[in-house]
């Protein structure tokens, strides 16, 4: 790809994508506090097991409700209002934390928190398409894994508050800092680039909604992330049923496939952006990643298994950043209309991330063997799209 065939960018997206990405990160650990500081967090309100596991879903859930139409006035309105907007309400939500009883008032502050998040998620392929162009893969890499970053450093780093009320405060006043720089750094566009001129919202939604080619890459990511959280929540349990490990130690194994996939958001695209043609080594990554999720139950317990994890990682979150950042180089698509279909995309990703683990549960049972081989069948049909859909190469170079 001959660097004369590229246009020129701005180097202040890397401004933007540090914003967007610490935002995404801040997300993620403010979700996860509830994770990390269960064993006080569940007495304290009372709740039950079944509640907890709400309680953790809330930032997530809303974005269900909130992602088409994030996306769409987004379009019509540009990313910074509508995600402006959002921040004011989940300042609002992760500061009221501090003031919830039950399990009800934690359940409001906790979708309240995940209105921004679902409204930056609606509209990260927008902002960061348009800003990194023919390099957005590389920028949705980053974006992909600052969660796991997020994720990790909550569970890292909770542990040292005194108390619940200041892990809240700290991670409310990030926030509220992110939330500032946000409206003082972030510009929709780069200076010089024309303002597409408004068209009514439903408009928008309407020609995201006619791209067969951004439901396709909405139907991967979402079996791709459902066999994903599918894996990640009854690896654990299978270690310590199956295999007899110590609940820390199955926990610790578990977690390194974290690791990979850190790794993979952020060197996966880099690879795929130095070759001619994305697909072959799309493809390669996708069975790779199906092939480690498999084998995972037959491998012994030690460094064997530990590699498989890190690889199976790694190799599973390379091609989500690519996907998910072709849909604003779609000709229907462009920056335009990159709102309503990231919208699309989301909404779609979540439910399948929804659904499909409790079918899986519910069909197979604790038969693990066959859980983790439906898994990995799961991840191996993902390649089907990566066939249908252009190569994320030659499409990025037409932006």
């Amino acid at each position: 790809m001959p660097d004369q065939e590229l246009p020129k960018l701005s180097n202040y997206r890397w401004v933007i994508l540090a914003v967007v990405a610490l935002m995404d990160m801040t997300s993620n650990y403010v979700q996860f506090q509830v994770s990390a500081l269960a064993t006080t967090i569940m007495p304290d309100l009372q709740i039950s097991t079944a509640q907890f596991s709400s309680l953790l879903m809330a930032p997530m859930l809303i974005a269900v409700f909130l992602s088409i139409s994030g996306g769409s006035l987004g379009d019509k309105f540009g990313p910074k209002k509508v995600v402006t907007v959002g921040l004011v309400i989940s300042v609002l939500g992760a500061f009221g934390r501090m003031f919830a009883q039950n399990f009800t008032s934690m359940m409001v502050m906790l979708l309240l928190f995940g209105v921004y998040m679902a409204l930056l998620n609606a509209n990260v392929i927008k902002i960061l398409g348009t800003w990194f162009k023919q390099d957005t893969n590389i920028a949705m890499g980053v974006f992909f894994s600052s969660a796991s970053v997020g994720i990790t450093l909550s569970q890292l780093t909770n542990s040292f508050f005194p108390s619940v009320k200041a892990a809240y405060i700290f991670s409310s006043c990030v926030l509220l800092v992110l939330a500032i720089c946000w409206v003082l750094l972030v510009k929709d566009m780069p200076a010089g680039e024309p303002v597409p001129q408004p068209e009514p919202t439903t408009k928008y939604l309407g020609v995201a909604a006619k791209s067969k080619k951004t439901w396709l890459v909405a139907f991967c990511g979402g079996i791709g992330t459902a066999a994903t959280m599918s894996f990640t929540g009854i690896l654990p349990q299978a270690l310590i049923n199956a295999k007899g490990l110590p609940a820390p130690t199955a926990g610790a194994i578990a977690s390194v496939a974290t690791i990979g996939s850190l790794l993979g958001a952020l060197i996966g695209p880099a690879i795929v952006r130095k070759v001619r043609h994305a697909k072959p080594i799309m493809l390669t990554m996708v069975l790779i990643s199906a092939l480690s999720m498999f084998i995972v139950w037959f491998l012994p317990i030690g460094g064997i298994l530990v590699a498989d994890l890190i690889l199976g990682g790694l190799f599973g979150a390379s091609t989500g950043p690519i996907l998910q950042g072709m849909v604003i180089s779609f000709p229907e698509i462009g920056p335009k209309y990159a709102g309503s279909a990231g919208g699309i995309v989301g909404t779609v990703s979540l439910l399948l991330s929804y659904i499909l683990p409790v079918i899986i549960s519910a069909l197979v049972g604790q038969n693990f063997t066959l859980t983790f081989m439906v898994q990995a069948l799961m991840v191996a049909a993902t390649a089907i799209f990566v066939i249908i859909l252009p190569d994320a190469n030659r499409q990025l170079l037409k932006q």
